[in-house]
């Protein structure tokens, strides 16, 4: 238990997946203009990765790596479908997605006008890819620590999101240089809120 705390922590501070590996970053800088909107994207990007991580971690350990399918039978012990990770890892999280966009669209129809294009242009969102291959590169032990990995990975993308957009709301009303209006300050204020975040690094875990 002490383990998948450890992990869920982790992955919300210190390998967060904007700060630490600027991965989401489309989304992040897109829709971070209103904070009702980056809570709504936000809350997505944590059910799809919350979700779609202990799948994959699932699909990984009983079919995709090499010798996952021992359990068939002696004569599958050799068979590595690995190569098969990247599309599939895809496909479950286009299904996510899909799963996400029709619940939106049905119970938040001003949310769903609001995101736009970005609520389906989650399935191609580098940071739900990259939380299933660091969960493959990082060989979890169970799925628990792959579900803390995943919710703690969306939680801290949520983090980052809601963060930069409660500042951009913020600094419509300051005295902003024209030349760093819009994108200019939100790049200088992500780099900030990035070093910000490099101080958990000294947390032991």
């Amino acid at each position: 238990m002490q383990e998948i705390f450890n992990i869920f922590i982790k992955s919300i501070f210190v390998d967060n997946m904007v700060f630490a590996y600027f991965l989401g970053m489309c989304s992040y800088l897109a829709v971070s203009k209103t904070v009702k909107t980056s809570v709504g994207l936000g809350m997505a990007v944590v059910f799809v990765l919350g979700i779609t991580v202990p799948v994959d971690y699932l699909l990984n350990e009983y079919i995709l790596k090499p010798g996952a399918l021992a359990w068939a039978g002696a004569e599958f012990a050799d068979v590595d479908l690995s190569f098969l990770s990247f599309i599939i890892f895809i496909a479950i999280i286009a299904s996510m997605v899909q799963l996400v966009e029709m619940v939106v669209e049905k119970f938040s129809p001003s949310l769903y006008a609001s995101l736009g294009i970005f609520l389906p242009l989650i399935a191609v969102n580098c940071a739900i890819l990259g939380g299933s291959l660091f969960m493959q590169e990082r060989d979890y032990q169970s799925i628990g620590q792959a579900t803390a990995f995943g919710l703690g990975s969306g939680l801290g993308w949520f983090l980052a999101i809601v963060g930069i957009a409660a500042i951009r709301e913020k600094i419509r009303y300051s005295n902003v240089p024209p030349a760093l209006r819009g994108l200019g300050i939100t790049f200088i204020i992500t780099g900030l809120m990035g070093i910000a975040f490099m101080s958990f690094l000294g947390i032991k875990l």
